[in-house]
């Protein structure tokens, strides 16, 4: 249904559940690397539970190897970031969307901001907050989007 883009994640846990996430929600998992860790880490399992071994997320050597794949498609990406007042529910959202996400440390690279501010996109928080955990502001964007093109009758199957 939709697409989560995850660069340079480094928890494990976090990717495990992000990984769960996108197999409850029918979503796609990219992941772009380098990586905090190998994808094979009994911790990332372990955070998916059983999910991990239904997901298949694609690994990405690096940010432009993902763009050059997806060029004709970068109108539907959106970059969670605090460094913009855009907040995520003012979007519409469609089916097949690419949600990015930056490391747990260091979030989405400035470059890559600075080429799609108009698709950033944050999620309010107070002033004594700098940031959420990565899994959860995935949780929340993610089902903006779905609620936003769910329809009564209709399942995520």
């Amino acid at each position: 249904m939709f697409n989560i883009v995850l660069i340079s994640p480094q928890i494990p846990w976090n990717t495990g559940a992000i990984g769960r996430l996108a197999v409850n929600t029918n979503s796609k998992l990219h992941l772009i690397e380098p990586l905090g860790f190998s994808i094979d880490e009994k911790s990332v399992k372990r955070a998916g539970l059983d999910y991990w071994n239904k997901l298949a997320p694609t690994v990405w050597n690096n940010f432009d190897e993902f763009l050059n794949a997806h060029i004709s498609k970068q109108d539907r990406f959106f970059f969670a970031t605090t460094k913009t007042q855009q907040v995520y529910f003012s979007k519409k959202f469609q089916p097949d969307d690419f949600l990015f996400f930056g490391s747990e440390t260091a979030g989405i690279p400035e470059i890559i901001l600075n080429k799609f501010t108009k698709n950033n996109i944050t999620i309010p928080m107070s002033k004594d907050g700098r940031s959420l955990n990565l899994a959860m502001s995935v949780s929340i964007i993610l089902y903006k989007a779905i609620e936003q093109n769910f329809t009564a009758f209709e399942t995520l199957n």
